[in-house]
Formats: C-alpha cells, sequence, structure tokens
C-alpha cells in the first residue's frame, strides 16, 4: 500500500472515530448542610440536601449535551458543580483528562479560562455600575490576555459578533433589553475563548421570537468556535432543537439518557414518558390539552427510599421499587440508551400486561417496602 493510501486510511478511520471526551463525571455528588436546625443545635446532627446525588454524565468534544427535570431536581447544581463554581461533595469530575474536582489557585484560574457558565439572569452577572464593555472585558485582564486597545477591541468585535452594536459597550445592564442582556452574557463566556459553555436555562425568560434568535446564535457559535456546551433546560422543546444528546434528572439522580432521538423516539422511563407528555409540541398544541404530573417532587432532604419516583410513578410495580434503587443499565438493541427503572426492565409483553397496584393495596405495598417487611 502506499503512503498516500495509507494516509487515506488514517484520515477515514479518523473521521470514522468518535470525538474525544472533554468532560466526565463519575459518582458526582453536592450536598447542602442545613446546620440552624434543632437537631444540630440539641444533637450536633445535620441534614444535608442531596441536590447531585451520584450523576455520570460525559461531554464529547463538539457537541451538546441537554440536562433537563422539572424544577428543583438539581441540574441548576450540577451545572455549577460542573464548572466549580461549587465544590463537589463526593465523586470525580474529569476535563481534558485531569481531575479537576481538587483544583484550587492557579489551576482553578486557569480552568475558568477554560470552562464558563453563562446564567439564567444574564443580571446576576453583570456589575450594574460598570458598563456591559468593562464587565465583558474584565476577563481579559483577570487572565492576562490583552489589555487597554486591545481588549477593547476584542470586545467591539464579539459584540458585533453577538448581533450587538459598539455603541453599546457604553451602556450600564438595566440600558439593556432582556434579549440583549442574553447576548452580553454569551460575549462575557465567550470572550475567554473557552472549550465548555454550560448554559443555565439561557432563553427560559425570553419571548419565542428572541428564543429562537438566541438559540440559532448559540448554534453558529458553537461552529464557529469549536465550542461543547451543556444545556440545561425544563423546555424538552428547546433541548430537542440544540441538543445532540440529553440526561434525565429527577430528585438529584440521572434516570435517563441517550440521543436526543431516542429519547423522544424511544423513552423507557416513566418519568421521562410523564415529561414528554405534559410538553406537546407546536403542532399538537390545540390538538390535546397539557397533561400535568401528578404529584410533587420529593424532599431533597429526605428522598424516597428505592425509585425516588416511585411515589408518583404511573407504572409502579411492587415493594422493589420502594426498597431497591434501580440500576443504570442499557437499553437493549439502542446503543448508548441507558435508564434506571425496574419496570422498564420488563419485556415488551410484561409492561404491556402490567397492571400497577392501586388504592389501598399500593399503599401496603409502599409501606411493606419502606419498613423492609416480606
Amino acid at each position: 500500500m502506499s503512503t498516500t493510501d495509507t494516509d487515506s486510511t488514517s484520515e477515514q478511520n479518523d473521521s470514522t472515530a468518535p470525538p474525544r471526551e472533554l468532560l466526565r463525571t463519575a459518582g458526582l455528588k453536592k450536598y447542602f448542610a442545613l446546620n440552624d436546625g434543632l437537631l444540630d443545635r440539641v444533637f450536633g446532627e445535620t441534614a444535608h440536601v442531596k441536590a447531585v446525588d451520584g450523576v455520570n454524565l460525559t461531554v464529547r468534544a463538539g457537541e451538546t449535551v441537554g440536562v433537563v427535570g422539572e424544577s428543583g431536581c438539581g441540574k441548576s447544581t450540577l451545572g455549577r458543580t460542573l464548572t466549580r463554581l461549587y465544590d463537589p461533595t463526593d465523586g470525580s469530575v474529569i476535563f481534558d483528562g485531569e481531575h479537576i474536582e481538587t483544583y484550587s489557585g492557579r489551576d482553578l484560574k486557569a480552568l475558568r479560562r477554560r470552562v464558563q457558565y453563562v446564567f439564567q439572569d444574564p443580571m446576576s452577572a453583570l456589575n450594574p455600575r460598570k458598563t456591559v464593555g468593562e464587565s465583558v472585558g474584565k476577563p481579559l485582564e483577570v487572565h492576562d490576555i490583552a489589555s487597554g486597545t486591545e481588549r477593547t477591541d476584542r470586545v467591539a468585535n464579539l459584540f458585533e459578533e453577538m448581533g450587538l452594536m459598539r455603541s453599546q459597550l457604553d451602556a450600564y445592564p438595566h440600558e439593556l433589553s432582556g434579549g440583549q442582556l442574553q447576548r452580553v452574557g454569551l460575549a462575557r463566556a465567550l470572550i475567554t475563548e473557552p472549550d465548555l459553555v454550560v448554559f443555565d436555562e439561557p432563553v427560559s425568560a425570553l419571548d419565542v421570537t428572541l428564543q429562537a434568535q438566541i438559540l440559532n446564535l448559540i448554534n453558529r457559535l458553537q461552529g464557529e468556535y469549536d465550542l461543547s456546551y451543556v444545556f440545561i433546560s425544563h423546555n424538552l422543546n428547546v433541548v430537542r432543537h440544540v441538543c445532540d444528546r440529553i440526561a434525565v434528572m429527577y430528585a438529584g439522580e440521572v434516570v435517563e439518557r441517550g440521543t436526543t432521538e431516542q429519547l423522544f423516539e424511544n423513552p423507557q422511563h416513566p418519568y421521562t414518558r410523564a415529561l414528554l407528555r405534559s410538553v406537546p409540541s407546536v403542532r399538537e398544541r390545540h390538538e390535546r390539552e397539557r397533561e400535568e404530573l401528578p404529584g410533587s417532587p420529593p424532599s431533597a432532604t429526605n428522598p424516597p427510599s428505592g425509585c425516588r419516583f416511585h411515589p408518583r410513578c404511573p407504572e409502579f410495580i411492587d415493594g422493589r421499587c420502594v426498597s431497591e434503587a434501580p440500576e443504570t443499565r442499557s437499553v437493549a438493541g439502542d446503543q448508548g440508551h441507558e435508564v434506571a427503572c425496574h419496570w422498564a426492565e420488563l419485556s415488551v409483553e410484561k409492561r404491556e400486561a402490567h397492571t400497577p397496584p392501586d388504592g389501598a393495596a399500593r399503599e401496603t405495598i409502599e409501606r411493606e417496602g419502606a419498613s423492609g417487611e416480606k
């Protein structure tokens, strides 16, 4: 085989190889101590909010991974822990091959340049006493990238790329609209040319027209800057538009993950199915009523035993759901699709034949399962 043939074969192999892994978490936990309660004062016992509880997540170079779930499921806390805005309680965060969960000082400062966070409320990341141009340019000074005229030029050029005007460099946050502020937030995140950007509900406060504009901008910037994204949202229609893969969170845990197509076309977890039913697509919106998920999310300080979704689950099986936390397993015949659910482990025939216990029977099973009775 000639050298040319060898090079050609190598390029073909490289093109079919999966993108490199940029970020990985293993057993990631973030607990918040509640240390001002009666038990703590009397007995020295401390309760914890288990906001993130054993999450495994992977983000490859150049892809967008969505994290979805109801309010309070832990998705925003996960995003802030990934970027080290919060210190992990346990588990590991590996970024570009390096464990960053214990970073501090200069290592953490260097990480800040490569990993950025876009807040749901862009005002929270901007100093109201400084112009937006000053706020966007500040990271260039912090990381010794540029100063003076060069800094001003970089910020001005980025403003134009965000669809903002140079004259708005001297505006204060309160003088800009919500859409303009979100563009400023994007500019501030991209000014250091990061590798990974975590978005926390970036369009939830905008109307539909502005949402589309910002989402299109986010998509375009990803290609131009070779970025990887983690996209946190409760809006499944938005996530479907921008994400390659999705992780579904419930009560601090990931209960299902897979490609966007897998989760929308073949959802396995009853919670994922309920989320999809609650958010009809635009063309379905006039054909059926929105279906609300019954019940409320569980306590983050004292989550249910077994599967944390079992008190609300329409596919509740038996005491196993109450006493045994389901393992995350691969979905048969669907590569890369994983789910943590006892019901999803059943064959299609058994699922279709299954009738969940109701009323007193279910209450008895839950009570006995929680207490360990047979």
